[in-house]
């Protein structure tokens, strides 16, 4: 009997916990799954910004360390008030600017079926090189796909002979780019995120 008090009290704390740690986001997910499906988890990768984005909009001058908003220590930067304001100018100047880099042209036609094949192309890229920012692009009457944001010439030369085999006709190309992130090494975020699919049957043989 004590057995069996104590198994139900064990289960009913497990239910409790599992109730607890889930969010009614998970709740309304699960309750919404169409019969004949089910939520499976799922890899993706997201490039990371080029800046850090929790600074954007802010002041370097103004998020320093100070006893008066409770942090521990002092920081303060001595310099002449034009540099600040030089530097104010010119972020409002250059909100979105693009430099000159290089890039590898993965494809570049004209041809009838240019539209579909680029955006082929596209796609699979971005499966193979899930790290590597690629674009897609039209000038009439040509489409092109390039991939890469990169300062110096070698480091685009590094990713040519990485594509060359899949991608014969792959070029090192000379122009805008966003700027790169800034840890070169690592330039994309995994991450896991559900997805909705049928349930597959498994006969039996």
């Amino acid at each position: 009997m004590k057995n069996r008090i104590f198994t139900a009290l064990l289960l009913c704390f497990f239910s409790i916990s599992a109730y607890a740690n889930s969010s009614p986001a998970d709740s309304v997910a699960v309750q919404s799954i169409p019969a004949g499906y089910e939520l499976v988890d799922s890899v993706v990768y997201r490039p990371v910004s080029a800046v850090d984005t929790t600074l954007a909009g802010k002041k370097i001058w103004a998020i320093m360390p100070s006893r008066a908003n409770g942090d521990s220590v002092n920081v303060s930067i001595s310099q002449p008030e034009y540099i600040k304001a030089a530097l104010d100018s010119q972020i409002v100047a250059n909100p979105a600017r693009s430099i000159s880099g290089y890039r590898i042209r993965v494809y570049f036609d004209n041809s009838q079926s240019s539209r579909t094949d680029s955006e082929a192309i596209l796609r699979r890229f971005e499966t193979a090189y899930p790290g590597v920012p690629v674009y897609r692009t039209y000038a009439n009457p040509y489409f092109k796909v390039t991939a890469g944001d990169f300062r110096t010439r070698s480091e685009a030369m590094a990713l040519l002979v990485r594509l060359k085999d899949e991608f014969p006709r792959a070029l090192l190309v000379k122009e805008r780019i966003n700027y790169p992130a800034a840890d070169s090494k690592c330039t994309y975020i995994k991450d896991t995120v559900k997805v909705l699919r049928p349930i597959v049957q498994i006969q039996n043989l």
